[in-house]
């Protein structure tokens, strides 16, 4: 942490928060960026600054900085780029029209000042392709037409370095969320990995590694990137986060943890919520999967009490409601689980969270009845979902709806058709990935049919179930106790002793004593 970054947090508490936000960007080192522009020498300089903020995805600074380099330069069009820019926000997350509107505006301003270079105007033309039609087109189409447009610039300008990165940001944004060969973000790697060695200095290109990695098969492939990010920018708050992407894929729990502390605090100080709860979910996640339950409880409720997140940004809402779930969840509090109450959200796929985690919880309490209310309305969420075209968060939902459901039937005793259906979730959320805003599911859709298969005795199917789980999702205590226990039962005593053990050292500094850590405890006595 810089000295000047230090004094902005002692001083947190005595400064408002827009001083904060105001003082700390000033300051913050965020890496160097250098975009020629043909703009005034100040204005120049103003663009660079702007242009680390907007890399590190900090969009409200940068935004204001953009509009500072017109403030000097009223004669720089490509500083309207930027703010379209800053209006995307989180590009895998479709912009509210208010942002649309206003990024579309920026567009138009660029566009009528006119830009004193092609290679400007080109810039500005790239991504009017992304604003194009904003109030008929969906964002998947709008993506892929900006894709279109990127891959052009960067082809007419090889030796433009920030082309270049760009390209590869919105390969990776625009990949099918379906495509396992991750043909898009490997060919974004590829393009990032070369320029790591002369620009190992620009925030974009550790940043945009990490997400072109975030994916099971291939997430460890992004740990220099990740430790490399909050080299370049030590006093961004989203620099110290984004590590805990590629950690959480590979389960290095102390590192997410020790991440989303300090990106938390960052986030706080900067008066940004709704990254603020982003870094925390992440934190709840990863003390659960060390049996820190005591510390995930006291961060969930640290979240409930956070306010100011954006009406119309579904970040801080997903956090608010995925954060309660998952302490259920992992944790097997059913009861608890049935009866988290539904937080109001303008986000179908949000409340869904809170749906799935009651129906479930209802369901595996004995009660199927009050599950199918959970359930009907969990319905209802998917079908609104499908009705916007909004294909991703309804197969998604439709996940949630399966695997309760599943669970439903079983506690209605028909455990056939139980198993049936919740092999069918497993199957198409392995068809499928994660979104960037949750470290993943509240519990794993093929970990759930091991449960459910050990119920019921069959105890080899659901070891594969549970070691498949652990293959995509590395290091989940539930996982790993799921197939110890799985392993003891068929009679695989190597499995079971290993599996246990794992168990033991993933709660090794657990603060509750879990009945399955208490188990693997009494099994290594044993033997």
């Amino acid at each position: 942490m810089s000295a000047r970054l230090a004094l902005a947090i002692a001083l947190a508490s005595s400064v408002a928060p827009s001083a904060v936000i105001s003082q700390t960007a000033k300051t913050a080192q965020l890496g160097k960026v250098e975009f020629a522009t043909s703009c005034q020498p100040d204005a120049q300089k103003r663009f660079n600054e702007a242009l680390a903020y907007q890399h590190s995805f900090w969009y409200q600074a940068a935004h204001q900085r953009f509009e500072g380099v017109i403030a000097s330069d009223k004669t720089c069009a490509i500083a309207y780029w930027g703010i379209a820019l800053s209006k995307m926000r989180i590009p895998w997350i479709p912009p509210s029209p208010q942002a649309l509107a206003e990024g579309s505006a920026a567009v138009e301003k660029g566009r009528a000042l006119g830009a004193k270079t092609q290679r400007e105007r080109d810039y500005i033309e790239a991504i009017a392709a992304f604003y194009a039609d904003h109030d008929r087109l969906d964002h998947r189409a709008r993506l892929q037409a900006y894709l279109r447009a990127v891959e052009q610039l960067a082809q007419k300008y090889p030796d433009d370095d920030e082309a270049q990165i760009y390209y590869a940001l919105v390969l990776n944004v625009a990949a099918a969320p379906d495509d396992k060969t991750y043909a898009n973000q490997l060919k974004a790697a590829a393009i990032l990995e070369k320029m790591l060695t002369r620009r190992a200095d620009h925030p974009g290109v550790p940043h945009y590694l990490i997400h072109s990695y975030d994916y099971p098969a291939i997430a460890a492939k992004g740990l220099s990137a990740a430790r490399r990010y909050v080299e370049v920018a030590p006093d961004s708050p989203h620099a110290q986060h984004m590590p805990s992407h590629i950690f959480t894929r590979v389960g290095l729990w102390q590192d997410s943890i020790a991440s989303n502390v300090k990106a938390a605090r960052f986030a706080k100080i900067n008066n940004d919520p709704d990254e603020q709860l982003h870094f925390m979910d992440y934190l709840v996640y990863a003390y659960l999967q060390l049996g820190q339950d005591q510390k995930a409880r006291a961060a969930a409720d640290e979240m409930q009490a956070v306010h100011g997140i954006k009406p119309d940004f579904f970040v801080g809402h997903f956090a608010l409601a995925a954060s309660p779930a998952r302490y259920m969840v992992e944790r097997h509090d059913w009861k608890g689980a049935a009866a988290l109450p539904v937080r109001a959200t303008p986000f179908e796929f949000v409340e869904a969270i809170t749906r799935f985690a009651r129906a479930l919880g209802a369901a595996r309490s004995g009660d199927p009845a009050a599950a199918r209310a959970d359930l009907a309305k969990l319905a209802a969420l998917k079908d609104r979902l499908g009705a916007k075209k909004n294909a991703y968060w309804a197969q998604q939902v439709e996940i949630q709806w399966q695997a309760a459901s599943a669970w439903a039937l079983n506690a209605e005793g028909k455990a056939g058709e139980a198993v049936q259906a919740l092999s069918a979730a497993a199957e198409l959320e392995d068809r499928t990935e994660k979104h960037p805003v949750t470290p993943g599911p509240l519990a794993p859709a093929r970990e759930l049919l091991g449960e459910m298969l050990l119920e019921h005795g069959k105890f080899k199917e659901a070891l594969a179930a549970f070691e498949a789980t652990i293959r995509k999702e590395p290091n989940r205590l539930r996982a790993y106790a799921g197939a110890a226990h799985a392993a003891e039962k068929a009679g695989d005593m190597v499995k079971a002793r290993e599996y246990h053990l794992k168990v033991v050292e993933l709660a090794g500094n657990a603060d509750t004593v879990r009945p399955e850590v208490v188990s693997a405890k009494s099994f290594q006595a044993r033997q």
